[in-house]
């Protein structure tokens, strides 16, 4: 039976996806799709496409070329874009906007082993699914409590393993990150890593509960009592990594898998394994997340250089993954709420 679609104007679909998403994800999420569908929008209009009932498949692979191209964006970025777009225009299809099934004619490039690892990280949605999920299954566990640490503060794996209680200030919430090589955590830019690094309220009240009704009463074999630590003592670097590859598998957080893999057979989902799936990702991955998320928030740069003690020049070489049009439209929107 053929579906009689219904016209409707691409930007009226975009305000009606975006008012339904707005009650399901979080507001940072909403944000990024908003800026992602605004290029489909510009797009749109170039074209003269006024009804969604006009799309086909080889309109879309134009619309990949041309903000390929208006984007100068790499691999990663282009692929998120059309992500965002796939989803979009699998909703649309629920609303009889576009042809049924045309969100899987929606293409992106695939991302080989080649790729530059500095563009692997792991975004705002799926960082919200994975601490959403601990949080109801695993509140206050010390893999929680890392895995929300690494994501909140954007630290560095053998920052966030150096912390331990007593640099935990809860009344004035921050945290203070210390340089001890002599007593086994030293930190990668040494004295000038220091700093004070500011927490959440949400954050604060979720480390309050470990330490007060999880962590064990332990101390490591400098007399030191670390912050996240196991009844051995303190947590190793590589624990760190295993929590984050084993937390960032879509099959934990979610009811399949995205790459169309058996469950039961997968060597993903043995836990010695779980840097086999396709989707997990690694601490530095999450700290890259992290970093582009604030910086597609508008988070101004300083603040994000000093608290991920990371220089303005590697931030912006490795890790700020915003396209120039998302910059550009950044700075109008920060001019926009500062002008006088």
């Amino acid at each position: 039976m053929t579906t009689t679609l219904e016209p409707i104007e691409p930007y009226r679909a975009v305000e009606l996806y975006l008012g339904q998403r707005e009650t399901e994800v979080a507001a940072s999420t909403l944000q990024t799709h908003r800026s992602r569908l605004r290029a489909f929008l510009r797009w749109c209009e170039l074209e003269e496409i006024g009804n969604m009932n006009d799309l086909t498949g080889r309109k879309l692979h134009e619309f990949r070329i041309w903000r390929r191209n208006d984007g100068d964006l790499n691999r990663v970025s282009e692929k998120t874009q059309m992500q965002t777009l796939r989803v979009f225009i699998r909703w649309c299809e629920s609303i009889e906007a576009v042809d049924a099934d045309l969100s899987t004619k929606v293409q992106s490039p695939s991302l080989a082993t080649s790729d530059d690892s500095r563009d692997v990280m792991l975004s705002a949605d799926r960082a919200t699914a994975v601490l959403s999920y601990h949080e109801k299954y695993h509140y206050a566990s010390l893999e929680h409590v890392t895995l929300a640490l690494l994501w909140h503060t954007m630290m560095r794996r053998g920052s966030a393993r150096a912390l331990d209680v007593e640099d935990y200030h809860t009344d004035e919430r921050y945290l203070e990150v210390v340089h001890r090589p002599d007593t086994g955590t030293p930190l990668k830019n040494k004295a000038d890593g220091e700093r004070l690094v500011a927490l959440s309220e949400q954050m604060c009240t979720l480390l309050d509960d470990w330490v007060a009704d999880q962590r064990p009463s332990v101390e490591d074999e400098h007399g030191r009592q670390p912050l996240l630590a196991t009844l051995r003592g303190r947590l190793g670097a590589s624990t760190i990594t295993t929590y984050a590859y084993r937390a960032t598998r879509p099959c934990i957080y979610t009811d399949g898998c995205p790459h169309d893999r058996d469950i039961e057979s997968c060597d993903g989902t043995d836990v010695d394994l779980a840097s086999k799936c396709p989707s997990s990702v690694s601490p530095h991955a999450m700290r890259r997340g992290s970093i582009t998320h604030s910086l597609e928030e508008g988070t101004p740069d300083k603040v994000i250089s000093d608290r991920a003690n990371v220089s303005q020049g590697i931030l912006d070489k490795h890790y700020d993954r915003r396209d120039e049009r998302t910059k550009m439209e950044q700075r109008r929107d920060y001019l926009d709420r500062t002008r006088m």
